[in-house]
């Protein structure tokens, strides 16, 4: 089971995780996404598409930019369309 924690909390579990690029992608339904606020940092891949970040938010400790998310991928990427990813102080274990 992989796991993504921070502040002590966990943000994200699940079984069923894509791995891309080193990164594991939670699906959304299995993502506290109460804890994720949407943020201006934005990114573009050239194969996967435009990435929407979220700041992460447990207790009084906000972590910025430390999730996100190819809403729409490019056909390459589908498999992780809406997924979840983490980095930063995030914990993540596979």
């Amino acid at each position: 089971m992989a796991t993504a924690r921070f502040n002590g909390v966990v943000v994200a579990e699940s079984e069923a995780v894509e791995t891309l690029e080193g990164s594991l992608y939670f699906p959304r339904d299995r993502v506290r996404m109460d804890l994720l606020e949407r943020c201006s940092t934005r990114t573009v891949c050239p194969w996967r598409g435009a990435a929407t970040y979220y700041d992460v938010r447990v207790g009084d400790r906000v972590e910025p930019a430390a999730a996100w998310s190819y809403e729409t991928p490019k056909r390459r990427a589908r498999r992780i369309e809406g997924a979840v990813a983490f980095w930063k102080a995030i914990d993540v274990e596979p």
